[in-house]
């Protein structure tokens, strides 16, 4: 299994809201890969705090046999089409889709692909709605499972589930 975060915090092209930008997102990923979970959803400060909007998140688990860096091209040209420009690290953005974890492998494609997501468990964001899907995964480096990695988050962001899929 692979699973991708998913997130928004900005309005789309045509005004859509950032739960819409998500839900349309996922719609795209169909068109090319099997998306056989989606999480519930949830709102969430943005990491690290800032005066910027609050972001919308879900993790979603899918099944391709597309590689990981054919993946990426995919998720890539996908916040491409919702108009996503990359300027600086942490900023607001339309959409957002990252590869959380790729079938258990550690991936390190320097300034390319780094799989589980380098900062995942530092995320309460991520962890929530991954520990939804799969709560017997653990990290395959910091050999924690989700619900321990939960309970060592320093940084206690505030999240709330705002509903299902």
């Amino acid at each position: 299994m692979i699973y991708l975060g998913i997130g928004s915090n900005l309005n789309g092209k045509d005004n859509e809201t950032p739960l819409q930008n998500c839900k349309k997102a996922i719609i795209e990923l169909k068109k090319n890969i099997n998306v056989s979970k989606i999480s519930s959803w949830y709102k969430s400060e943005p990491v690290p705090v800032s005066n910027q909007p609050w972001f919308i998140n879900c993790v979603v688990e899918i099944n391709t046999n597309k590689s990981p860096l054919d993946l990426l091209d995919l998720v890539l040209s996908i916040e491409e089409n919702f108009g996503r420009m990359r300027k600086k690290r942490n900023e607001a953005r339309i959409i957002d889709i990252d590869i959380i974890d790729y079938k258990k492998k550690v991936i390190y494609e320097r300034n390319k692909l780094i799989t589980p997501h380098p900062r995942m468990h530092e995320r309460s964001f991520v962890l929530l709605p991954f520990k939804e899907l799969y709560p017997k995964w653990v990290h395959p480096i910091e050999k924690k499972g989700l619900q321990e990695l939960i309970d060592n988050l320093t940084d206690k962001q505030k999240i709330l589930k705002i509903g299902k899929k």
